[in-house]
Formats: structure tokens, sequence, C-alpha cells
């Protein structure tokens, strides 16, 4: 299944003055265009779960967003808001030529996807959103259900730390590193792709936008929702995600009741990360989708 390959090309594209680094695999008329989690996020882990499959005849392209990996990475917190991200995506299509794509957005990057999908939608042959939401304040609720299993008094105390602003604490740190092995990875090892570009985070994009950590949304996105939006889709649509999600199978399925037509896969044994956690069975789901929808 998935494996590191080095890409084959990689391009520098200008973004409002600041250098994108863009990598590609293979080539041809398909291209599946990824956009990673984050924000803040290298795209590594990502773009080296999904490069291989160029050697099913597709063009996979992924890129380091703006303040990420090696790409440039100002300061300016006015720089990190959706809508700039969405001309970005558009900039690296158009400077790379790659028309009509199929668009794979990831937890953060399936929230840019849907707002590209509205400004951009015929520049999408498909959309494919993969452990995402489409209502943030909805997402919200289901995280303080995920928090509420670890127990009323670990509950109590992180609401403690969350008043005071001591995140830091090692109360606090333990409570979360439980909820990330339980809702974004369960694997015991994780992916080195994974620990690369978690190592490489780029806080300030992150908390700007989402908050101090996977389980607190206090950002500029905090009441984000476009569902409405959603429903008046008419590109092909794959919703996946995972059993024990941290963007759960509620969140979901409210994009499957938005956008009808939308098809819905909910991989039993996975968190936040099934191209990781189990590949052999997410990759022929997204293959099998993105046969259907060529050409």
């Amino acid at each position: 299944m998935w494996r590191e390959i080095a890409p084959d090309q990689q391009y520098n594209v200008q973004v409002d003055g600041h250098n994108l680094v863009v990598y590609s695999f293979g080539e041809g008329d398909e291209v599946l265009l990824c956009l990673n989690g984050g924000p803040g996020l290298p795209c590594d882990y990502l773009r080296d779960a999904h490069g291989w499959l160029k050697v099913h005849n597709l063009r996979v392209v992924a890129f380091d967003q703006l303040g990420t990996g090696a790409s440039a990475r100002p300061t300016d917190a006015a720089l990190w808001e959706i809508r700039r991200y969405v001309e970005e995506v558009e900039t690296v299509r158009q400077a790379l030529g790659l028309g009509r794509v199929h668009l794979l957005g990831h937890s953060w990057g399936g929230w840019l996807g849907i707002e590209y999908a509205i400004h951009y939608p015929d520049a999408l042959k498909s959309l494919i959103l993969e452990n995402t939401v489409g209502d943030i304040p909805h997402l919200s609720q289901e995280l303080e259900r995920l928090r509420g299993a670890l127990g009323s008094e670990t509950v109590a105390m992180m609401q403690r730390h969350e008043a005071m602003g001591t995140l830091d604490h090692p109360q606090y740190q333990a409570a979360i590193t439980l909820l990330n092995y339980r809702h974004v990875c369960r694997l015991d090892q994780w992916p080195e792709p994974l620990k690369r570009s978690l190592d490489d985070w780029n806080m300030g994009p992150y908390e700007t936008m989402q908050g101090p950590n996977e389980f607190l949304y206090i950002g500029n996105l905090k009441d984000w929702n476009r569902l409405e939006e959603m429903a008046g889709f008419k590109m092909p649509i794959l919703i996946t995600t995972g059993q024990h999600d941290e963007l759960t199978p509620a969140c979901a399925m409210r994009m499957k009741l938005a956008a009808r037509h939308a098809q819905l896969h909910v991989f039993p044994n996975s968190s936040h990360m099934p191209f990781y956690e189990e590949p052999q069975a997410y990759f022929p789901v997204l293959l099998d989708f993105l046969a259907r929808h060529r050409g």
C-alpha cells in the first residue's frame, strides 16, 4: 500500500509575494490535488501517504501551504484566513496548469476544500472530503462528548486549565495525549511522515484559526458552517471518516445530509488517519470513487 517515494517534480509558486513549494507525482490528465490538515502542518503526512497512487495513472499534487514546511513562513496573523487560502489553492492549480482536478481535503484541508468548491466549482471533477466537517459549532459539541469519555474529574481539570490559560501543565497535556491516541491516530507507532509533519507544526496559523489543540476550537473558524452551501454542490462527492475519528461520523453524516448525492464511507478500525490506520480498506474506496469519475 502506501510508501514514501520522492516526488517526480518540485515547483516554486509565488503567492502574494511569498514562495510556495509544490510536489508532483506521476503525470496525466487525472489530477488528485491534496489539501492537508492543520492549519500549520507541512504536507508530508498526506503527500507521502498518497504519492504512490501515481501507479494508477494519477498525477498526485500536494504543496506546503503558506507558513508551513519548505514554503515561506511569514508571521503576519492577518494571512491566516480561509478565504486567502482558497486563492492560494487556485493560484497553485493555475500555475501548474492542472485543469479540472479531483480535490482531496483532509481535516482542515476539507474545510478549505469545501470553501474552494463554493468559489471555484467549475475547477473540480470531484470533491473528496476526508475526516472533516462542514459545521464547526457542531464539531465542538462532538468534541465535548469525546472529552466527556475521559470522566468528569478529568474534564473538570481540563476546563480549569483552559480557564487559567495553563494548557502546558502536565495534567492537561496528558489528557490531550490520551485523546490524540484515541481519536487522531490509534497506531502504537505513528508513521514517520506523520511524525515529521507534527514535529514541524507552525502554531501561528493553527492557533489563529483553530485554537491551542485538537479539542478546543476558539480561533477565527469557530463559527464556520457551510452546510447550506454544500446543499448546492453538483460535483461528485466522497465523504470518509473513521469510527473513532475526532471529527466524528456524526459530523460526516451532517455533510451527507446536506449534499444528498454524496457517498459516505466509515472505516470501522480508524480514527483520523485511515490511510495509515486502515490502508487495506481505505485505498480501494478512494480508487473506486476516482475510477468512476474520471474524464
